[in-house]
């Protein structure tokens, strides 16, 4: 901390709550003037997951819900103990969301008790918690929850029912929570944010307290240094969770939108920073408008980022995405990659042609760094995809950071096994062990490489390879998008001895007990609804459908099964075809074809190809889909010889060529 915020700190801890004039004003007076106070611009940022009616009309009687748990607390009742084995349930507790909720029941209805209620509970925690209590992350959320609950019932519908004691016992109180989150800020990443953010609105909001225009200095100073140490230099945040990053934006831009609104100077590298995380918020979004729950974090819907990003940039790319097509300009790319960060986009479209928006095809694939802190996943390789409007192989997502109860299901999310990708001899990729009554990373994280990310007109193909240091396998996965219709992912799996393979796929809620096998001389195939799902048959590998879990938000598991294929081997590779369909199922049937090299028949490791008929509204086609696996060797398909890392040709029913991957080499 700087010298000067501190010499601030110190002098406002020890003398006066205001500066001139108001430090000579009565409490009568400082709240008559904030009740009629139209200088300051601020505006509330609202969690509709802790504002619903219900729950507020519960608040009133003590009755609190986070978290899918609801306790019925005493009117006295200790701030400081948790009903709940989660530390999340208290932590919500002291962030005051609720407050927010009560200031918007109260501006819908005039009802009173919303004012009596949020100046009960918050005289209450002022008298009863030290303002240390819990990190320093609750305490900036507070302050945020404070000021914005503060705007209901102070700004935007003065009310005479608040108090001018009760007034200033929470100016009071606020001043002191932010000179102590200025004194014990969190060193890095998205817990900094936030509390800089809550430091930066106290002083837009309350520039009449002592010391509030170094809270402004420092905060934007900060802030600046934040960005850069926060952001990767592809614009995703370095905790590489997809829903923190759009948490840490949602502060960013709460920041910007208050010094445009104030006409408050900040260094133009904000703005910079801000666009290009916004960038991956475009190409993120799935097209039914929310975000995969990639590492820890929920599934949820942040387009109005975008739309405010619009507002302020005038991007006509962020207002498309915004809009889900209804205006704005269709983004330049289709598919999109994120180096720094290891997250790549396979897209069919935009909605500009004959399909809908929200029908268009779409991939995530992970091929990147474990993350900063602690909110990696062990999920190298791993994917989801969506079409039609619905996520059909689902990342789980985490439910939950509590480890204690009977099962510890904070481990099963985190694990390898609850991803999208293949697991070897039962194990994460990373270690992943018990120490001190809490699992922690023990290992170091596995190597990665990405090898191509390649996007055309009939075809998109991504090549990525995992090296665990926690068994002596490398796996290679290429991901083929086939004409923005359906995909074939290649997993090549490379090792000196015998291990346990393990491919899975986590299905969406709507798949439970839905789903069904069936095979012929040539394929498995596995029908879910609007997916299928096929494999050529090895008769020593070993097909399941088992139970499982996704949590579209914190608390909340919904069954959906687990498809998983299992093979004992030390090379192999799988090959798998999922076809998604909006309505009516296509005929699908796939086969291995064979293939040659230096004059004899090659291994499934060496090159592999599938033929594969479609048949889609009594219109037939065949698919030739070949992948080598070893860089420049010339390999024979019938009468096609081929150096390419991959093939695709379609041909139709009288075996015309109807359309073919161009030369792809790399």
């Amino acid at each position: 901390m700087s010298m000067n915020i501190k010499s601030a700190i110190d002098h406002c801890n020890g003398f006066r709550l205001f500066s001139a004039p108001l430090n000579t004003w009565s409490s009568d007076e400082v709240l008559t003037y904030y009740l009629k106070r139209k200088t300051v611009q601020y505006f509330p940022v609202v969690d509709s997951t802790q504002v619903g009616r219900a729950k507020i009309d519960d608040i009133l009687t003590n009755c609190f819900a986070f978290n899918e748990e609801k306790y019925q607390l005493p009117v006295d009742f200790d701030w400081q103990s948790n009903p709940s084995s989660d530390l999340e349930w208290l932590i919500l507790l002291h962030k005051f969301y609720y407050a927010v909720g009560l200031g918007i029941a109260y501006t819908a209805t005039g009802d009173l008790r919303y004012v009596n209620k949020w100046m009960q509970l918050t005289s209450a925690w002022i008298n009863s918690v030290p303002v240390d209590f819990l990190s320093s992350d609750v305490t900036g959320r507070r302050i945020q929850n404070w000021i914005f609950a503060h705007y209901y019932f102070v700004t935007l519908k003065p009310t005479g029912f608040v108090n001018a004691d009760f007034y200033n016992q929470f100016l009071t109180s606020l001043h002191e929570q932010v000179n102590y989150l200025c004194e014990n800020l969190t060193p890095a990443r998205n817990h900094r944010t936030l509390e800089l953010y809550a430091i930066f609105l106290a002083a837009v909001v309350f520039p009449e307290l002592e010391g509030a225009d170094k809270w402004l200095t420092f905060a934007t100073e900060e802030l600046n240094k934040n960005m850069q140490t926060d952001l990767l230099p592809d614009g995703v945040h370095c905790e590489l969770s997809t829903d923190y990053h759009h948490i840490v934006l949602r502060n960013f831009l709460g920041v910007r939108r208050l010094a445009l609104m104030n006409d408050i100077y900040l260094p133009a590298e904000i703005d910079a920073n801000i666009k290009k995380a916004l960038q991956f918020s475009l190409y993120i979004h799935k097209p039914d408008g929310s975000i995969p729950a990639l590492s820890d974090g929920d599934s949820t819907n942040f387009l109005y980022l975008l739309q405010q990003g619009y507002e302020l940039y005038n991007c006509e790319e962020m207002l498309y995405a915004a809009t889900k097509g209804k205006q704005g300009r269709v983004p330049q790319a289709r598919c999109k990659g994120f180096a720094a960060s290891g997250y790549y986009i396979q897209r069919s479209g935009w909605g500009q042609g004959r399909e809908a928006y929200i029908d268009e095809r779409y991939l995530v694939f992970d091929c990147g760094p474990l993350g900063a802190g602690n909110h990696g996943h062990f999920d190298l390789l791993s994917f989801e995809m969506a079409a039609y409007g619905q996520s059909l192989v689902i990342d789980p997502g985490r439910y939950t950071y509590d480890e204690s109860g009977e099962y510890n299901w904070r481990v099963k999310f985190r694990s390898t096994c609850y991803h999208n990708t293949v697991q070897v001899d039962a194990k994460n990729q990373t270690r992943y062990e018990l120490h001190k009554n809490k699992f922690k990373i023990k290992g170091a994280a596995p190597d990665f490489q990405l090898k191509a990310f390649v996007s055309r007109a009939e075809c998109d193909y991504l090549h990525g390879v995992a090296h665990s240091h926690e068994y002596p396998v490398v796996h290679e996965r290429k991901v083929l998008f086939i004409n923005g219709e359906y995909w074939v992912i290649c997993d090549v799996l490379r090792a000196t001895e015998i291990h346990d393979y393990k491919l899975l796929f986590h299905l969406s809620p709507a798949a439970q007990n839905q789903v069904s096998a069936s095979s012929d001389q040539h394929c498995i195939r596995l029908d879910s609804p609007h997916l299928i799902l096929t494999q050529p048959l090895d008769s020593a590998c070993s097909l399941a459908v088992g139970q499982g879990y996704v949590s579209p938000t914190y608390g909340v598991k919904q069954a959906a099964p687990i498809v998983s294929f299992s093979r004992q081997a030390a090379d192999y590779c799988f090959i798998t075809v999922l076809y998604p369909y909006k309505q009516e199922r296509p005929k699908l049937a796939a086969s291995l074809i064979a293939i040659t090299c230096d004059g004899g028949p090659c291994a499934a490791t060496q090159a592999i190809g599938l033929s594969i008929s479609l048949t889609r509204k009594n219109v037939s086609s065949h698919d030739l889909v070949f992948f080598s696996h070893e860089a420049g060797k010339e390999f024979s398909i019938g009468q096609l010889n081929t150096k390419e890392p991959f093939m695709w040709h379609r041909r139709d029913a009288s075996g015309d060529t109807l359309m073919n991957s161009e030369n792809y080499g790399y």
